[in-house]
């Protein structure tokens, strides 16, 4: 079966920096792509980043454009959030997710395999 486990949030100051790992299993990289995307409470759940684990290309939220960084590992099935210049803005429960295909929409409808969340608290 396909499993998501997402590692690696915690709480940081305002300017400081967290890096998010996503561990994947139960299907080949190939044919995948990945993406981040975050919720606080009573809002909904938006895009962050995606990136294709067969071209290797990255889409961008326009909120953390320049500031987050989005790569893979094929090797260890791990998919990474570099999070640099964090602002309180950024605070949320942030989640992994994962679709067949090497398209990567930004909608969460697209996505039928979801980690179970990694909290981002983000102080000033």
């Amino acid at each position: 079966q396909v499993q998501l486990v997402e590692s690696g949030g915690g709480s940081v100051q305002a300017g400081g920096s967290l890096r998010l790992s996503c561990a994947a299993s139960g299907f080949t990289y190939s044919t995948f792509c990945m993406a981040w995307f975050r919720q606080t409470p009573g809002k909904e759940r938006d895009w962050v980043a995606t990136i294709s684990s067969v071209s290797g290309t990255t889409t961008y939220a326009d909120s953390v454009e320049g500031r987050f960084t989005i790569s893979r590992d094929n090797a260890k099935f791990t998919v990474y959030l570099q999070m640099d210049s964090l602002e309180p803005e950024d605070t949320a429960m942030y989640y992994c997710a994962t679709k067949p295909g090497a398209t990567c929409w930004v909608s969460t409808s697209r996505y039928g395999y979801w980690g179970q969340g990694t909290q981002v608290t983000v102080s000033s």
